[in-house]
Parts: C-alpha cells; structure tokens; sequence
C-alpha cells in the first residue's frame, strides 16, 4: 500500500499514512482536530542505469555514416 505525506495547515503538523488508492484522503489533523489537512507531493527520485541513457554512450554517432 502506499504512503502518503500530509500536513496541517493550521498546526503545521506533518504525518504519513498507509492508505489503499481507493481509501478516500484523510482531511482531518490528528493532533488538532481541525479540517486543514492536505497532501504534500514531492519529487520522485529516479536512477538511469544501463547502456544507452547518455550522449557519450556506445552506439555510432550520425555523422560517422555520413562521412565517405
């Protein structure tokens, strides 16, 4: 299941919550008990590994062919 990030608007409390895709999203804080809850999305860290993700890598370059 995921695990989301969320956060208070009106206390600033941050806390994660392991929730299923269809469990609708948690609107009330769990320390103050008001309706000022809300996601916070960051950035997903990727990693290219393997052959072929850089200009440098293998391969011929285009004006190889060309030359005669």
């Amino acid at each position: 299941m995921p695990t989301y990030h969320y956060r208070c608007k009106n206390c600033g409390y941050d806390f994660t919550k392991e929730q299923s895709f269809s469990d609708d999203p948690v609107t009330v804080c769990p320390k103050c008990g008001q309706e000022q809850v809300r996601k916070v999305y960051s950035a997903v860290p990727i990693e290219f590994k393997g052959h072929g993700f850089y200009r440098t890598d293998g391969g011929s370059a285009s004006s190889d062919s060309t030359k005669k």
